[in-house]
C-alpha cells in the first residue's frame, strides 16, 4: 500500500514538474506572439504610410526582428516541454486515459492536427519568409502564428476544464469507460470559456511585463531609448489590456468555481464554516493544525474585506459561502433558505454503491443474466454522479491541501494588484513625462528596478494561478468522477523516481539554455 502511495505521489509530482516548466513558456509565448504581431503590422502601416520618415520604419522593423527572436527562442522550447507533458498522459496515469480517453484524446486530437501545424506552418513563414512574401503577407503569416498558439491554449484549456467540470458524456458499462455524446458542451462549457479566457489575458499580461522589463534594462543602459519607449508603449499597453480582463475574467471564473468546485473555493480562502456576508482575506495566516471537525480557529492571523467572498463568489453582498464543513456536511443557504446538498459520507456509499452495482452488470453480461445485467445498469446509472466518492477511504479524503491552495491564491491576487497599479503608470510615463523613465532616488533608477523585478513576479502570479487550479481540485483527476489513486498506471516507484530526475536535469538545462540565449540576444542588440 505505502508503494502504491508513493507511486502516486511521485507521478504527481513529475507531471507538476513538467506542467510548470512548460508553463514558464507557453504564456511568454502567447504574449510576444501578439505583441510582434501588433508592431509589425504599426511597421506595415508605416510603409504605406508618406508621411512616416525612414527613420521611423527602420525603427518599428527593427523592433519587430529583435521581439521576434526572443519569441522564437520561447516558442521552440515550449514545444519540447510540451510534447512530454502529453505523453505522460499515456505512461503515468493510463488509466485516466482509458477511462476518458474519447473525451479528454478529442480536444488534444484537434489542437495536434490543426492548432499546432498551422503554428508551425506560418512560424517557418514569420520567420524565413521576408524576402520572399510581400509585407503584408509576412504580417498575415505573424499575426496567424499568433492565432495559432492561441487556438493550441483553447483546446488544451478546454481539455483542462473538463477534468474541473466534467460535461457532455456518459458512462458507457459495456465499455468500462466515458464516452462523449455532446462535443459542443465538453469544447463550449462555461468552465472551458472562463479558464480560456483567464489564461490567455494572463499570458498577455506577462508577454507586456516582459517587454516592460526588457526595454527598461536598455533605458537604464542609456542604449536604443527611442527603440525602448516604443516597446513600453506596445508591451505595456497590451500588458494594462491583460490585467483587466484578467481580472474580468478571474470574477467569471469565481462564479464558476463557487457553483462547480465550492471545495476548491472554501482552501482558497480557508474557509471552514460559511456564514452569510462572507469576508474575504486580504491577508492572513491559516492555522496548520485546524481539521474540518474541529473547534479550532481556522486562522492564526487575518484581515478581512467585510462580505467580499460573498460578492466574489455569489455576487451578492449577504450570500452564504459554504466552507470545508458544510459542504462535507451535506448544507447551503441559496437566497436565505437552507439548501440540503448531498453529505460526503453519503456520496462515498453511493459511489461504493455505483462500483457494486458496475461488478455486477459486468458479471451479469458473463452470465448472460440479463434480468440483472439491466437492473445493475439502472442502479449504477443512479448513482454514477458519485462514483469517483467510493474510492476515497475518509471523508476527509475529498479535503484539498488547504495551504498550498490558501497561500498560492492570495500572492496571485496581490501581485495581480500591484500590475493593475504598475502597468497604467508605466504607460503615462512613456507617453507622458518620459523623464521620469530615468528618474532616481538615492541614486537608483527607479522604474528600470521596478520594471526587471516585475518580470518575476509576473511569472511567480502566473505559476500560482495553475496551483490553485490544480492543487484546489485535489484528490480529483476528473473532479468528483475519478481520484489520482485510480488514475495512475502500474509502473514500479524506481522507474518514476529515475524519470522525476531526470525531467527536472533536462528542463533546467533547457531553461539555462533558453534565458542564456535570450539574455544574449539582448546584450548584443
Amino acid at each position: 500500500m505505502n508503494d502504491i502511495i508513493s507511486v502516486i505521489d511521485w507521478s504527481r509530482a513529475q507531471f507538476a514538474l513538467t506542467a510548470m516548466y512548460h508553463w514558464l513558456f507557453v504564456p511568454l509565448t502567447l504574449g510576444l506572439g501578439l505583441i510582434v504581431a501588433l508592431m509589425e503590422t504599426i511597421y506595415v502601416s508605416k510603409l504605406n504610410n508618406p508621411d512616416a520618415t525612414e527613420t521611423e520604419r527602420s525603427k518599428w522593423l527593427d523592433m519587430t526582428h529583435f521581439w521576434m527572436r526572443l519569441f522564437g527562442v520561447n516558442f521552440a522550447i515550449g514545444v519540447a516541454t510540451g510534447i512530454i507533458l502529453e505523453f505522460e498522459f499515456g505512461t503515468n496515469w493510463s488509466n485516466y486515459s482509458w477511462f476518458v480517453g474519447d473525451i479528454f484524446g478529442a480536444p488534444l486530437a484537434i489542437e495536434g492536427i490543426f492548432a499546432f501545424f498551422c503554428e508551425s506552418t506560418f512560424f517557418a513563414v514569420m520567420f524565413f519568409g521576408w524576402e520572399k512574401f510581400s509585407p503584408r503577407q509576412h504580417c498575415a503569416a505573424t499575426w496567424l502564428t499568433a492565432f495559432g498558439a492561441t487556438l493550441s491554449a483553447w483546446w488544451i484549456l478546454v481539455a483542462n476544464s473538463w477534468m474541473q467540470n466534467p460535461t457532455g458524456m456518459e458512462f458507457s458499462p459495456e465499455q468500462m469507460r466515458n464516452v462523449m455524446v455532446s462535443f459542443s458542451e465538453v469544447a463550449f462549457s462555461t468552465t472551458a470559456i472562463t479558464k480560456f479566457s483567464h489564461t490567455v489575458t494572463s499570458a498577455w499580461t506577462l508577454g507586456g511585463v516582459f517587454v516592460v522589463g526588457v526595454s527598461a534594462w536598455y533605458i537604464h543602459k542609456g542604449r536604443h531609448v527611442d527603440f525602448a519607449t516604443s516597446s513600453i508603449k506596445v508591451g505595456g499597453a497590451v500588458g494594462l489590456i491583460g490585467i483587466i480582463l484578467t481580472m474580468w475574467s478571474g470574477d467569471k471564473s469565481a462564479v464558476d468555481v463557487t457553483k462547480t468546485q465550492p471545495m476548491k473555493l472554501a482552501a482558497m480562502e480557508g474557509l471552514y464554516e460559511g456564514q452569510q456576508g462572507t469576508p474575504l482575506v486580504a491577508f492572513g495566516i491559516i492555522n496548520p493544525n485546524k481539521k474540518w471537525n474541529d473547534k479550532q480557529a481556522s486562522m492564526l492571523f487575518e484581515i478581512n474585506i467585510p462580505k467580499g467572498l460573498s460578492i466574489l463568489g455569489r455576487h451578492d453582498a449577504n450570500a452564504f459561502i459554504p466552507g470545508i464543513k458544510d459542504i462535507i456536511e451535506g448544507r447551503d443557504i441559496i437566497d436565505g433558505k437552507v439548501v440540503n446538498t448531498i453529505p460526503y459520507a453519503e456520496r462515498i456509499q453511493r459511489g461504493r454503491m455505483a462500483h457494486k452495482a458496475l461488478f455486477t452488470f459486468n458479471k451479469a453480461k458473463q452470465d448472460k443474466d440479463h434480468a440483472t445485467a439491466e437492473r445493475a445498469r439502472k442502479e449504477l446509472e443512479q448513482h454514477f454522479g458519485y462514483f469517483g466518492y467510493g474510492y476515497l477511504n475518509d471523508v476527509e479524503d475529498a479535503i484539498p491541501p488547504v495551504g498550498l491552495t490558501f497561500y498560492p491564491f492570495h500572492i496571485m491576487v496581490m501581485i495581480g494588484g500591484w500590475l493593475f497599479v504598475f502597468l497604467p503608470f508605466t504607460i503615462y510615463m512613456a507617453c507622458r513625462k518620459r523623464e521620469w523613465l530615468t528618474a532616481k532616488i538615492a541614486g537608483i533608477k527607479v522604474f528600470p528596478t521596478l520594471a526587471l523585478l516585475t518580470i518575476p513576479l509576473t511569472y511567480i502570479c502566473s505559476q500560482c494561478g495553475w496551483i490553485v487550479a490544480e492543487v484546489g481540485r485535489q484528490p480529483w483527476v476528473i473532479q468528483d468522477m475519478l481520484p489520482c489513486r485510480a488514475a495512475i498506471s502500474n509502473v514500479g516507484l524506481s522507474n518514476v523516481q529515475t524519470t522525476f530526475f531526470i525531467f527536472l536535469v533536462f528542463f533546467t538545462c533547457l531553461l539555462i539554455a533558453e534565458v542564456g540565449i535570450m539574455i544574449k540576444q539582448i546584450l548584443k542588440h
